[in-house]
């Protein structure tokens, strides 16, 4: 009698649970929806301010490893690079000293050189330039407060390739013709910067 009534109820549980089977077994998933497509944001143009010449400094180098700008590769062997950007540096920081030993309305103006960097605070309104030696590059970078960041190749003379300027190749602009322009301004009266080393164009 106890068997007869297991295998009844074995039975109408059987028949219960075979339609739920069917239904799920041939039920569809529901697909998953693709993500949306991201937006790529525009690139966002960076405005100098007259006292921005470090964050200038700062933003040329948070772009030196993502920089897809086309320039030509490095023209000199970096011992020679050495030589010839510690001549350039050491002589701006020579000449900016006596400029503002000199001139007496830049007496809170300031120059420090050290470890290939160079910085040049004019203080209030003019702000700060920034020139420092980029090794892996072989190039030198400044940071301007006026004209915003640069990045300047060395060009050799034809004759001796220790010789020669540092050329901004997307305005063809020199560094000493960039500064003469600047700066003349900040002193308030034309300067001259063509007796430096590396500072004019071959013949």
């Amino acid at each position: 009698m106890h068997i007869v009534s297991a295998l009844l109820v074995r039975r109408s549980l059987c028949r219960f649970l075979v339609p739920v089977v069917r239904q799920f077994s041939g039920r569809q998933t529901t697909p998953v929806p693709a993500p949306a497509p991201t937006k790529t944001l525009p690139s966002q143009t960076v405005h100098l301010t007259s006292n921005s010449g470090i964050a200038g400094y700062r933003l040329l180098r948070s772009m030196s490893s993502q920089d897809t700008t086309a320039t030509a590769g490095p023209t000199i062997d970096p011992v020679t690079f050495e030589v010839v950007c510690s001549d350039t540096l050491e002589s701006l920081c020579d000449y900016f000293e006596e400029l503002i030993e000199g001139t007496s309305s830049l007496s809170q103006a300031d120059v420090m050189y050290s470890d290939g960097v160079l910085t040049v605070n004019f203080g209030r309104p003019h702000g700060t330039y920034v020139i420092n030696r980029q090794s892996p590059n072989r190039q030198i970078w400044l940071s301007s407060p006026t004209s915003g960041p640069k990045r300047y190749d060395f060009v050799s003379d034809k004759d001796a390739i220790d010789k020669g300027y540092w050329l901004y190749r997307h305005d063809g602009v020199t560094l000493h013709e960039l500064l003469h322009e600047e700066v003349s301004k900040i002193a308030g009266r034309p300067l001259d910067f063509s007796a430096l080393p590396h500072s004019q164009r071959g013949p």
